[in-house]
């Protein structure tokens, strides 16, 4: 291993992924002062993660000796047996393909310092040490250890070096098609202060960051736990493992439940009950932290991140035949089939109400800007104007509006059903709001004879010419009373180009604009939900109703014909996508 006070470089062809790493957190029993035995546990807990895929794995927090050893750590026999547990370690993991840490005390000089060593396919790639010491409450670190030094320094551990030893140190793979794999470690307590080092490791370009952790557990601190863990690694866009201690530690002043986390971006992937000695384990994609680090305006520029040591390493080729990277196919990762719809009930009738408050505000303060006391709804029995028309009714309630001021228009066409039709004035009656039914036949077949259009002809011209006869309605229905065209298309159709130019995809506010279909199913059911009787019943049946523009005659038993998954394919794949 070549080295250099910046950089250590060891490398490795590997095939192209799809940027998935699986990563762990894990919590063997111990016992205090067991050195020997503490790294043979360490080292069946290295094979485990290995065995089920893992590349990168943190242990707790002085794993070797156990946190708890007190005046012990100023043993010499002690510390000597930690250096040569490592090297031990290191050597038995010289072939597998993962990279892990090892809590243990490293003594360079007359200081003590509490570090995380951070090995790889046998070498040690550096010792990173916790920089801030808890000496409060039920914490006496001061007393045996010092706080990192400012600078790394170079040293000689385990039989191998020199190799740096500190606080912020950045761990680099430059394996092809790894690169995106960056590790930072920050020790328990470094990440519960106001400038947690993991922040500055982030901006050199940690992707991943480790916390190996001995956090006693009281009441309420696990919830604040897994809030900073959260919410660090949503700020940092990057993945957070956190391993906890657990059985075997003293329990003289605390008890330590090994609660261990993996956390993508602010969302939790994988966690291990209290009080149990499990593994935490999960495909993190760091493919989405690189995007989403690009994608921010507000995150660093190369030229503005801090300085770091940089550490490069390889899995020396002990992945010859595999990628450290894993493919989309082949994790064990489960994703929503609705990511804009909360699978929780509860949350979703929460994320629901909050959506339609959103929605609501918006139109309530386009309406009192401008001073407008109508708005005009082109209502068809199907979902987006349903819910257009509910978002509606909710502003002018909230103004203090009559109901009346909203004027909900049927425009029957070539395509309209009797159930949809029936569905819109039913549902504009039991609202209390204005109905008007204005039939389109006529005027398109007039436009059709004006631009010799044979009718017989069902192709873009015949659909679009009724799309935008309807919108001509409901513009000049609005300037009538001096009111607003609500817009009804959501996202989804939005982002297909699913509408008809100069026809729906114009009005003066569209209240559904940002809200993909999928989620519309489930604001009209909520709202279902929230007025039962028979206005709950119109609404379960529009819900039952399949998504159309009705712009096609309707089947021989007046079914609907044309229907819009069946041409541009389900909206819960593209809204997945």
């Amino acid at each position: 291993m070549a080295s250099t006070h910046g950089s250590i470089l060891m490398n490795l062809h590997l095939s192209q992924s799809d940027g998935f790493l699986r990563v762990a957190a894990a919590s063997p029993r111990i016992l205090v002062a067991d050195v020997e035995g503490n790294a043979e546990v360490a080292l069946a807990a290295v094979r485990e993660a290995v065995e089920r895929g893992v590349r990168a794995l943190v242990l707790p927090e002085l794993n070797l000796t156990g946190y708890t050893a007190a005046d012990l750590f100023h043993n010499r026999t002690l510390l000597h047996t930690c250096e040569t547990a490592l090297a031990h370690i290191l050597d038995e993991t010289r072939e597998l393909p993962i990279v892990f840490t090892i809590g243990l005390p490293v003594a360079v000089a007359e200081n003590i310092y509490n570090c995380a060593a951070v090995c790889c396919a046998g070498e040690l790639l550096g010792l990173t040490a916790k920089k801030y010491l808890p000496n409060y409450g039920e914490f006496y670190e001061r007393r045996w250890f010092a706080p990192a030094p400012a600078d790394p320094v170079w040293v000689e551990f385990a039989g191998q070096g020199p190799v740096p030893l500190g606080s912020g140190l950045v761990y680099r793979c430059c394996d092809e098609g790894a690169e995106d794999l960056v590790l930072g470690i920050e020790v328990c307590e470094d990440l519960w202060v106001p400038a947690p080092p993991s922040t500055e490791m982030a901006l050199a370009g940690a992707t991943v960051i480790l916390n190996p952790s001995a956090s006693d557990e009281i009441i309420g601190k696990a919830d604040y736990r897994r809030s900073l863990i959260s919410n660090q690694s949503a700020r940092l866009y990057c993945a957070y493992a956190y391993a906890d201690a657990s059985e075997g530690e003293s329990t003289t002043d605390m008890v330590f439940a090994g609660e261990n986390l993996v956390y993508e971006n602010g969302s939790k992937l994988a966690a291990t009950k209290l009080l149990t000695c499990d593994m935490a384990v999960a495909d993190v994609d760091l493919d989405r932290l690189v995007a989403e680090r690009r994608r921010s305006t507000t995150w660093t520029r190369a030229d503005d991140a801090p300085e770091a040591t940089i550490v490069e390493f390889s899995f020396e080729g002990v992945l010859a035949e595999e990628p450290v990277l894993r493919d989309a196919l082949d994790i064990d990762r489960v994703f929503p089939r609705a990511p804009f719809v909360p699978a929780d009930h509860g949350d979703l009738a929460g994320r629901c109400e909050t959506i339609l408050n959103l929605q609501t505000a918006g139109l309530k303060t386009r309406l009192a800007h401008t001073g407008t006391k109508a708005a005009v709804i082109g209502l068809s029995g199907g979902l987006d104007s349903t819910l257009a028309l509910l978002v509606t009714v909710r502003a002018f309630d909230a103004l203090g509006l009559p109901r009346t001021g909203i004027t909900a228009v049927s425009m029957p066409g070539f395509g309209t059903t009797h159930r949809t039709k029936s569905n819109a004035e039913s549902l504009a009656r039991d609202l209390g709001v204005s109905f008007r039914e204005v039939s389109i036949h006529a005027a398109v077949e007039q436009h059709f004879k004006d631009i010799e259009h044979d009718p017989a002809v069902q192709d873009v011209t015949y659909e679009n010419s009724q799309a935008r006869e309807r919108t001509q309605i409901l513009m000049d229905l609005a300037n009538q009373a001096g009111g607003f065209v609500i817009g009804t298309g959501d996202l989804s159709e939005l982002a297909l180009g699913w509408a008809t130019y100069n026809g729906d995809h114009m009005s003066m506010y569209a209240v559904n604009a940002s809200v993909p279909k999928t989620l519309v199913r489930h604001l009209v059911r909520y709202a279902a939900d929230v007025f039962g009787g028979r206005i709950a019943e119109v609404l379960l049946d529009i819900l039952d109703t399949p998504v159309s523009p009705e712009l096609l005659p309707p089947t021989g038993d007046g079914e609907i014909a044309q229907k819009t998954e069946d041409l541009v394919g389900p909206y819960e794949l593209h809204d997945y996508f």
